[in-house]
């Protein structure tokens, strides 16, 4: 069984002030950082051998706790960065509503990326990850969270849509997906946990 780790990053303060982040390169918070610690802790005993992540600090610092617990070396694409929200980049939630209405909201109509546009940037590597992984390993890729949505729908072949079934994930919280084998000449992939985390104090 092959097991894929999809890693949302710690809490950053414009998380704090529900504020649009996309592209930005905002660091993490110091609950953050505690966030990434337990999470690295928990994950590492996974044994994962495969350790990629967005090349946006915020992912970056997360995947960096757990290439200390680990000992791998992250490798950085910035196929993997959040969706593009155009306009709304560095607005807070109250301050969108005022300027373009209620959600929700489509990005590609104000300078940004569609769901579409977004789920096929961050499918390729998440298909290349799944690729690199030998019988039996985990790997884990750090990257953000709406991202990290589309990317398990387009992965496992779902409608593009089914994305407003799934909740918002958590800082630090993951989607694991595994291969169960389906017979004797295939595989599927399959998602076992969705919004899983690890609880600090």
């Amino acid at each position: 069984m092959r097991r894929l780790i999809l890693l949302r990053h710690g809490v950053t303060e414009w998380n704090q002030d529900r504020r649009f982040q996309g592209h930005e390169d905002v660091p993490l918070a110091p609950r953050g950082r505690q966030q990434a610690a337990a999470a690295a802790a928990h994950l590492a005993a996974l044994r994962p051998s495969l350790l990629w992540a967005s090349d946006l600090s915020r992912a970056r610092e997360t995947a960096g706790y757990v290439a200390a617990e680990t000992g791998l070396v992250p490798v950085l694409d910035d196929r993997l960065r959040e969706i593009d929200v155009g306009d709304y980049q560095g607005l807070t939630h109250d301050e969108a509503r005022e300027r373009f209405g209620p959600g929700p909201w489509d990005y590609a109509d104000h300078g940004g990326e569609s769901n579409a546009d977004l789920a096929a940037r961050v499918c390729a590597p998440v298909e290349e990850a799944a690729a690199a992984l030998a019988d039996g390993a985990t790997g884990i890729l750090a990257f953000h969270g709406h991202a990290i949505r589309m990317a398990t729908i387009g992965f496992l072949g779902w409608p593009l849509e089914v994305v407003s079934t799934l909740g918002a994930l958590d800082n630090c919280a993951w989607v694991e997906l595994t291969d169960v084998p389906a017979g004797s000449s295939k595989s599927a992939w399959r998602l076992v946990a969705y919004n899983a985390v690890t609880p600090i104090s």
